[in-house]
Parts: structure tokens; sequence; C-alpha cells
């Protein structure tokens, strides 16, 4: 299982509270069977208009390319469960979370993933949206270890995660399937003798 303990990269901010799961994916992305192209749809109808042409959003700002940190605002993720909205933002390139606060099943999923959802109060966040747009080149690291984030090698700023979210993180656990798979054979065993899998 691979350990999630620091991420590094610039970061790009996508400002305003209660940013719900159809905004970062559109519904009508649902309905392809693989995640495969969802890095191409997150935030689909925030930036582009209805003829395809880009309104500007972060998402597509050249300084902003490349960015592993999204920073976000308050309730971040709520709305319905789906799985194709952070499957999303992986695929576009995020690797970890920053906001003010998460709706928890999104959060979740992302852990199942692999991308932590960190957080920090709003002046924090006021103060690492300014400093992004202001300063785009910016690297950061975020420490899960340390619950930290550096910034050009110092640190910045002490952030707070759900304890369960870390450990599975951190410790190499978060991914359920992968642990489902790398256990199949234990899995057998015990069903072989399980009187309602094997017969009574």
């Amino acid at each position: 299982m691979n350990k999630v303990t620091q991420i590094e990269g610039k970061a790009v901010p996508v400002e305003g509270n209660d940013i719900d799961t159809d905004r970062i994916i559109p519904a009508r992305y649902l309905k392809e069977i693989t995640f495969t192209n969802m890095g191409n749809y997150p935030f689909y109808d925030e930036r582009f208009d209805a003829e395809g042409k880009p309104k500007g959003h972060p998402f597509d700002l050249p300084q902003f390319q490349g960015a592993h940190l999204l920073f976000v605002n308050q309730n971040f993720g709520c709305g319905s469960s789906r799985e194709h909205a952070p499957q999303s933002l992986m695929r576009w390139g995020v690797r970890a979370i920053i906001g003010e606060s998460f709706a928890e099943i999104f959060a979740g999923n992302c852990t199942m993933l692999g991308i932590p959802t960190a957080t920090v109060n709003h002046g924090e966040m006021m103060k690492l949206q300014t400093l992004v747009k202001e300063k785009p080149e910016t690297k950061f690291m975020l420490d899960l270890e340390k619950k930290t984030l550096l910034s050009e090698g110092k640190e910045y700023l002490k952030f707070d995660i759900h304890e369960s979210k870390r450990n599975a993180l951190v410790n190499g656990t978060w991914d359920s399937t992968g642990l489902l798979l790398g256990n199949a054979g234990k899995t057998a065993e015990v069903a072989k003798k399980l009187p309602y899998v094997a017969g009574f």
C-alpha cells in the first residue's frame, strides 16, 4: 500500500462557500462507465460557456497549471455523494485539498483515493488564497505527519485533519479495495469456514 505522508507542489485557489459536487462535476458526465476522462470535466460549466469558450476559471489559467494543492472555502463538496467529484479533481492533478470545511462524504471519498482534506480557519485560508493569486509560483509541502503546511521550506501554518483519515493515509490503509485484493487469499480461506458461504 502507498503511504501518503507529504504532498508537494503549487496551489490553485477556487473561491466560494458551499461549492457542491454538481458544480465540481456536472451530472451529465456521470454516465461515463469509467473514470478515465474525468480529469477533463471538473468545474466544467464554470470554466466554459455554451459555445465551449473558456471563462477564465483558475483551472484553466496558465499560472495554475500543474498545481497539486487545491485551496477552497467552507463546506466544499456538499450535495450528492458522487465519487466522480474527487475523481475528477484527482485526474486533473489535485493531490491534496486544504479548505475551511468539507462535506463529510466528500472528504471520505477523497480519503479513499489517497487525497488528504485538511482544514484551516477562515483567516488562514484568505491568506493562502491571496498568496497564490499574487504569487502563483509559490510551492508548498503538506506534511501529514506533522500536520504542517510549509512554503519554500519554512513552516507556514498548522492544519487540522480528521485523525482516522490521517492515520489511514500515513499508514497506507486508505485504499480499501486494494486491501481486499491484497488479502484475497486470506479472504478465501475464511470463506471456506463460513457455513453460509461454503454450505451447511
